[in-house]
């Protein structure tokens, strides 16, 4: 079965002929633990470069965070691992100063 199309709300053509989409998410589904927001990183201790790798930990679809909190629960022995559907609350606006 196909996936359905997004909405797309606006797109732009870059120099490139790369096109630049924004589309309508119903929610951003975020992997929590015990009840706060995660950031997932790896790293090879092994190898010469030392630095870390980010991963996603919020998706625009509930499927990819429900797999990432599964495993995420499988391979550290806990249940601890939800996923939380995140709402708008407070917004910042890009164009103000710090």
């Amino acid at each position: 079965m196909a996936r359905p199309q997004p909405n797309l709300i606006c797109a732009h053509t870059e120099d490139t002929g790369r096109i630049f989409e924004v589309c309508a998410a119903d929610a951003v589904f975020a992997v929590l633990y015990a009840g706060k927001p995660i950031k997932v990183r790896t790293h090879h201790p092994d190898l010469g470069y030392q630095g870390y790798k980010y991963g996603k930990s919020f998706f625009p679809e509930a499927g990819h965070a429900i797999r990432l909190a599964r495993k995420l629960n499988e391979i550290h022995t806990t249940d601890a691992f939800t996923v939380g559907i995140m709402t708008v609350g407070r917004v910042l606006e890009p164009n103000e100063n710090d």
